[in-house]
């Protein structure tokens, strides 16, 4: 291993142990984002540029170094900012974070990562041989594999950055639709009664009904690629 692969992988390692050893994973819950919520709000109507820079690049790190946090970053980056907005940021930092992990595992933890999760690699890099992108968008949009695993297991393979970013974009982009609105609607509960509003329980019977929806959309275009193939 080269000098400069060896010192970023010393970068990552003493980011990942102050992370676990400052338990700065308690600041990634929903419970502390909840409690703090008005002084996030109060501090975001003061210096949204600063805010927004700030959210984006814990979201990137967070992304990038596999780090717990990242559904609950989602729920308050709809909560705090609302939903476009929030989509916005959330979209390009996530899909930022998972292309920088991608190129970790490609330039630096390749054998780490190999050794770490092996046994999951055959399945995928199969997958990527026969369909090429449209795998990755299909593992994207249906969430049966982490997003960290697909992240690191991609690094693996052949595929190149650029088309692991767009497809990645795309791939998370209506999941991540349905978790910042859920933020949103989350946002706005101030006592145990709003648990019950319909606009929060629609929210969260959406999230829980979009793999499934998913799942179909993808059956569906499997099928129609059978068949033209057929014909």
């Amino acid at each position: 291993m080269n000098t400069k692969k060896l010192a970023l992988l010393i970068v990552i390692a003493l980011l990942a142990i102050a992370f676990f050893a400052f338990d700065l994973g308690q600041y990634l819950t929903l419970g502390y984002l909840k409690s703090r919520q008005a002084d996030f709000a109060a501090l975001y109507a003061a210096n949204r540029g600063s805010v927004l820079g700030v959210y984006f690049l814990i979201y990137v790190t967070a992304t990038a170094m596999s780090l717990p946090g990242a559904a609950v970053l989602t729920l308050a980056g709809g909560a705090l900012f609302g939903f476009w907005t929030g989509l916005l940021v959330i979209s390009f930092a996530s899909t930022i974070g998972a292309t920088l992990a991608c190129t970790a595992a490609r330039f630096i933890l390749r054998d780490w990562v190999q050794s770490r999760f092996g046994h999951r690699l055959d399945a995928i890099n199969k997958g990527v041989q026969s369909e090429g992108p449209f795998y990755l968008f299909t593992v994207r949009l249906i969430p049966v594999i982490p997003f960290f695993v697909i992240n690191l297991a991609m690094g693996l393979t052949a595929m190149p950055l650029r088309s692991f970013y767009w497809v990645s974009q795309l791939g998370m982009l209506p999941g991540t639709m349905v978790y910042v609105n859920a933020g949103k609607e989350l946002g706005r509960v101030d006592s145990l009664s709003g648990i019950l509003s319909p606009s929060l329980i629609a929210s969260f019977v959406l999230l829980g009904l979009f793999p499934l929806v998913a799942k179909k959309i993808i059956t569906r275009i499997r099928q129609r690629q059978g068949k033209s193939q057929d014909l």
